[in-house]
């Protein structure tokens, strides 16, 4: 039996009602929480070791460190530009509803649906990048002493084994998720923190500066003829800022999340600012630990074991050590994967709840206070953008080309929106003021500029092994999302629904048809201009 709510409950719940929303998700999270959650879906352990080999074959040590610098600075402003949005808009559906919102009112629904596609693209290929890595780290760990070969299949089974725990995790422990998330905090912190202390205390030798800021290195060349040959150096270096960009994404969970979280238009646009600033400064002490650390540049970029990072640890530890360290990464990592996939689940319920995706997605199970069959479709869809991996030796950095420029394309539409059609911004109590134009200028263009690099070839020569298919995903997104509009979507999506009036209206909200039959005939489509003009 619920208590009384506090007053600050209360205005959440207002707040959401003021948008159409009632108040189906459980909200308890506090904004550590909130932050918790998207620090720990950045997680800079996880896209640093994962990206670690792609990193030093693309550009080496000087790209790794200057780049992560630049790459941050201008997340910065991205960061700024959604925390404006999400303090004004705090929804479970993120940037398609701040599309909606922003946009003009003939212009609104095609704006979510776009940008609703986006970012389903972007948050199940995060979610695969993040749990295929770990399938990755526990395969190459298992190899050190042992006789153990990892294959495709096994991977792709393990992958498929944890993200069986991820949703089993999200379905039935939804209590449990707050604790957890304190626990990941703490590894992330305190964890990773010791792990770098430990590893440069450790070290026999250290590398120099000039070794860690200025070292160029092209492995892109499958035949010893890489890009910075076939193109120029600043080539293999724009495309080496992969490690950095996909390390930094995620940080929309604070969004996501909004609905389940306390003083939501405060906690959440701190959350996101502060997971990014955090991230970057942890991000960056990881960074450099084990570029100082390496012992033989060679022997690490050439690892039997095809994981320079196990090649360090081995370096400076032996083995048994470094299988101790490795199972701190990946217990961090399976953390990182656990509340992927928690965010990846609230961004469907939403959009499935608003008609984008079918109405079976959007029930919330009234034991567990979780949408069940948004977590398992989440699991699906990221088990099935991983089945290219069984014959692609690219699969796993095109996953996280998809993952960031699926998420980023997402991220700037609302802001590109609100920079074109300001008059519909109507601030909440996080204001850049003056500057909010501008940064979402600087934001918008450093989007576009991701976007176009991560879709290039990052081996030499292309062939079917080598192809980079993030192009070809994104691409039947677009295809779809587009495609999809003009033939049918747009004669019945509406945008965002107004839950309340569905209701008030007499509108089943169990029966699918009849919210899509209310949906058609236009008697929901008032809800995004009401909320603009209350």
């Amino acid at each position: 039996m619920e208590g009384p709510k506090s007053d600050m409950e209360a205005k959440d719940e207002h707040k959401l009602a003021e948008m159409g929303y009632r108040q189906d998700l459980q909200r308890d999270w506090s904004m550590l929480h909130n932050f918790g959650v998207s620090f720990s879906i950045i997680s800079v352990i996880t896209g640093l070791t994962t990206l670690f080999q792609y990193g030093l074959n693309t550009g080496g040590p000087g790209v790794m460190s200057i780049g992560w610098i630049i790459v941050n600075f201008f997340t910065m402003f991205v960061g700024l530009g959604m925390a404006e949005i999400v303090s004004a808009v705090p929804t479970s559906g993120g940037p398609y509803f701040w599309a909606a919102i922003l946009a003009p009112d003939h212009l609104a629904p095609f704006a979510a649906w776009v940008t609703g596609w986006f970012n389903l693209l972007g948050q199940v290929a995060v979610t695969t990048g993040i749990t295929f890595g770990l399938a990755n780290l526990i395969s190459t760990t298992a190899t050190v002493g042992t006789s153990y070969a990892p294959t495709a299949g096994k991977t792709l089974g393990i992958f498929a084994a944890l993200l069986a725990s991820h949703g089993t995790i999200n379905s039935f422990g939804v209590r449990a998720l707050r604790y957890l998330n304190n626990t990941s905090i703490l590894l992330h912190s305190v964890g990773i923190s010791c792990f770098c202390i430990a590893v440069l205390a450790k070290a026999p030798t250290h590398q120099s500066a000039k070794f860690v800021f200025s070292t160029f290195y092209d492995g892109t060349g499958v035949d010893g003829v890489g890009w910075s040959v076939r193109a120029s150096p600043a080539y293999v270096a724009a495309t080496g800022v992969l490690m950095s960009q996909y390390t930094i994404t995620g940080f929309d969970a604070s969004a996501h999340l909004s609905e389940e979280t306390r003083n939501a238009s405060w906690s959440a646009p701190l959350g996101v600012l502060m997971s990014i600033g955090v991230s970057a400064l942890f991000g960056f002490f990881v960074i450099l630990a084990l570029l100082f650390s390496i012992q033989n540049f060679e022997t690490t970029v050439g690892s039997d074991y095809e994981q320079p990072v196990v090649q360090i640890l081995i370096d400076i530890f032996g083995e048994a050590g470094a299988i101790v360290l490795m199972t701190l990464i990946m217990v961090c990592v399976y953390h990182c994967g656990l509340f992927s996939m928690t965010s990846n689940s609230r961004m469907m319920f939403g959009f499935s709840r608003d008609g984008g995706l079918p109405h079976f997605f959007d029930k919330v199970d009234k034991r567990h206070r979780a949408p069940i069959r948004a977590i398992w479709l989440a699991a699906t869809l990221s088990f099935l953008l991983a089945i290219p991996s069984l014959g692609s030796t690219v699969a796993f950095s095109a996953a996280t080309s998809i993952a960031t420029i699926g998420l980023y394309i997402s991220y700037g539409l609302p802001i590109l929106i609100g920079f074109i059609w300001p008059r519909n911004f109507r601030k909440g109590p996080f204001n850049l003021r003056f500057a909010s134009r501008w940064i979402a200028l600087v934001a918008v263009m450093w989007i576009c500029f991701i976007t176009i690099i991560f879709c290039l070839p990052t081996a030499n020569p292309v062939d079917s092994q080598t192809l980079n298919y993030t192009p070809v995903a994104v691409g039947i997104v677009a295809v779809w999302a587009l495609g999809s509009w003009f033939l049918w979507a747009r004669r019945w999506f509406t945008g965002p629904v107004r839950q309340i009036q569905a209701e008030q209206m007499g509108i089943d909200l169990e029966d699918p048809a009849a919210m899509e039959k209310a949906e058609a005939q236009a008697k929901l489509g008032g809800g995004v201009s009401e909320f603009k003009t209350q």
